[in-house]
């Protein structure tokens, strides 16, 4: 048997894998995916290049790029057993997320999905493609579903972004806020190896079909620790509005010894560089919201470095993230399955990866029970 070799808890700084998709730089404050500065793409190029660019390896072409947004736009489609299924899945009243988690794996059923140890990598990838794409259209009908309106089919001549809005809200979006949301798509779709990142590669190590690492991977997401942060850092601007004073609310929160959502990150020992294009998309959309948050930031992040000054705790991805789908037009029950929609491009990447790789992951654990009762081995 191999030496057990003890790492931190939360396996933090521990190697687990190696990727070609992308890395998180904490210290530095600085994330890529392949090659490029991830919030630099954000700035400059649409959701359906960076994710070629993640599941493909490169930026495309002109030409390459219309045909993977055709591709793209054509997976939106939901498998019909789907769709018949999604009006019983949201009146059993599971939230979104839950929905989406449902609705994956009767996909994978619909669309034949085989594990991940059968097949070629490219079939698999195309799978995870399918999925990522028909993600949106499953939020929206789940969405439009819960309040009592029939739910959108897809538009193909539409980028992904705006489509997701239209199927939400019913009508074509204002192009700032299809364009705030894909900006925020496109910062959300890949982050190291976080916990459902992780968690979809220790799955597909396993030789399990694509939809079942998505779905397990879903469930890590939902978690408030990791994507369901947003809507948390929303309602605590509402509960700062209760108390009328974001100093003595953080005070407050602080001395209970309550997390505050929104605030500092498990990686980056700097401001977190999403965090800096969300609060511009913010500041430009405008409304009540952003104006409550940008006043309320500063003030919060100076009684957490009076509280910890040998801690970096700035705002994270999510403090603004919720502010932008909101003024987007999107629930705060939908801000987590948004991520998803994202993320997803993301872990498609990865499980392609992991496939290749091929190794079973499998840590041990160090037993600290009481002593076993060896006797009973002899005889």
């Amino acid at each position: 048997m191999a030496a057990l070799i003890e790492v931190p808890r939360g396996l933090t700084g521990v190697v687990a894998a190696s990727t070609s998709i992308g890395d998180v730089d904490g210290e530095a404050g600085y994330f890529h995916y392949r090659q490029y500065n991830a919030t630099q793409l954000a700035r400059t190029c649409t959701l359906e290049q960076v994710w070629h660019l993640v599941t493909r390896g490169t930026l495309p072409d002109p030409t390459t790029s219309a045909a993977f947004r055709e591709k793209v736009a054509r997976g939106r489609v939901l498998p019909e057993a789907v769709g018949a299924a999604l009006p019983t899945l949201v009146s059993s009243g599971a939230p979104p997320i839950d929905v989406l988690r449902a609705a994956l794996s009767l996909a994978g059923t619909a669309l034949d999905a085989r594990p991940t140890i059968e097949g070629t990598v490219s079939e698999h990838e195309e799978l995870g493609l399918r999925l990522a794409a028909m993600a949106p259209t499953i939020v929206a009908a789940t969405a439009r579903l819960r309040a009592g309106l029939a739910p959108l089919a897809p538009d193909a001549s539409l980028g992904h972004a705006t489509d997701y809005l239209r199927m939400v809200t019913g009508s074509i979006p204002e192009p700032e806020h299809a364009r705030a949301v894909e900006q925020y798509l496109i910062l959300t779709v890949d982050h190291g190896f976080n916990a459902s990142t992780f968690t979809a590669r220790v799955i597909t190590s396993t030789g399990a079909d694509v939809p079942a690492a998505m779905a397990g991977a879903l469930g890590a997401l939902s978690g408030p620790l990791h994507g369901g942060a947003p809507s948390r850092a929303l309602d605590a601007l509402d509960a700062i509005a209760v108390v009328g004073d974001p100093r003595r609310w953080a005070e407050r929160e602080l001395a209970a010894g309550r997390r505050l959502m929104g605030f500092g990150h498990a990686v980056y020992r700097t401001p977190d560089p999403r965090s800096g294009l969300l609060r511009e998309i913010a500041r430009a959309l405008g409304g009540a919201t952003a104006e409550s948050i940008l006043a309320a930031e500063p003030v919060i992040v100076d009684v957490l470095r009076q509280r910890h000054p040998d801690r970096v705790l700035e705002a994270n991805v999510e403090l603004y993230a919720g502010v932008v789908m909101e003024r987007c037009g999107l629930a705060r029950d939908l801000f987590t399955p948004t991520f998803a929609i994202s993320r997803m491009i993301g872990w498609s990447a990865h499980i392609a990866e992991q496939i290749i790789d091929g190794k079973l992951i499998r840590p041990s654990a160090l037993y600290v029970g009481p002593a076993p009762d060896r006797s009973m081995l002899a005889g």
